[in-house]
């Protein structure tokens, strides 16, 4: 979906809209969207329909957003699968209620793990140094290992969308150190040109 076919902002968006102390645009609070990608705990949904499903990774990405005084919005849950994955973030960054996409799970390098290329099929631009800070920061953690991530971020439709892995550190580390820090000011530029 081109940006052009996302509504213009709304009186809401534009009441969170701000300036930071040095004159950069931010949107605050943010409303956040979370896409939870695992097969196993899509299925175990699917049969006891009635129980939340086990989520530690989307858990972990909610606290820190609202521990900061941002709003989650929409927790997904979905299959490793491309056409899954895709299909519900196009969805979600097309919503004008939503300023940022985070998905957890399906980052690594088994033949399932396809969240990096679902998600950056729709982005406009890339953000590569998310990447290459979270495996950095992610190397003081795990060592050698923080080379299998495939943590990837860009810009699709003016929003910012995130794609972390499902470990609960792992979140913790790029939410805490990484993300919640930046997205509002990474929101508030990705959708400037509404405004100007």
């Amino acid at each position: 979906m081109p940006p052009s076919e996302r509504h213009d902002d709304t009186a809401e968006t534009t009441a969170r809209r701000q300036t930071d102390d040095h004159g950069h645009d931010t949107i605050d609070p943010l409303y956040i969207a979370i896409v939870t990608v695992s097969s196993s705990r899509a299925e175990a949904a699917a049969d006891d329909s009635n129980a939340a499903p086990d989520d530690p990774g989307g858990d972990t990405i909610q606290r820190c957003f609202e521990n900061a005084g941002h709003e989650v919005r929409e927790r997904l849950l979905v299959r490793d699968d491309y056409a899954a994955i895709r299909t519900a973030v196009r969805g979600l960054v097309a919503r004008d209620d939503i300023d940022v996409v985070l998905t957890t799970g399906g980052t690594g390098v088994t033949a399932d793990d396809v969240s990096p290329e679902a998600t950056a099929s729709l982005f406009e631009r890339e953000l590569p140094g998310f990447g290459e800070l979270f495996r950095s920061l992610s190397w003081d953690e795990v060592g050698t290992r923080a080379m299998a991530s495939r943590a990837t971020a860009g810009i699709a439709v003016d929003t910012p969308v995130f794609c972390l892995p499902g470990s609960q550190s792992a979140c913790r580390t790029a939410c805490e150190d990484l993300i919640v820090p930046e997205a509002p000011h990474l929101a508030g530029l990705a959708t400037r040109h509404r405004v100007e």
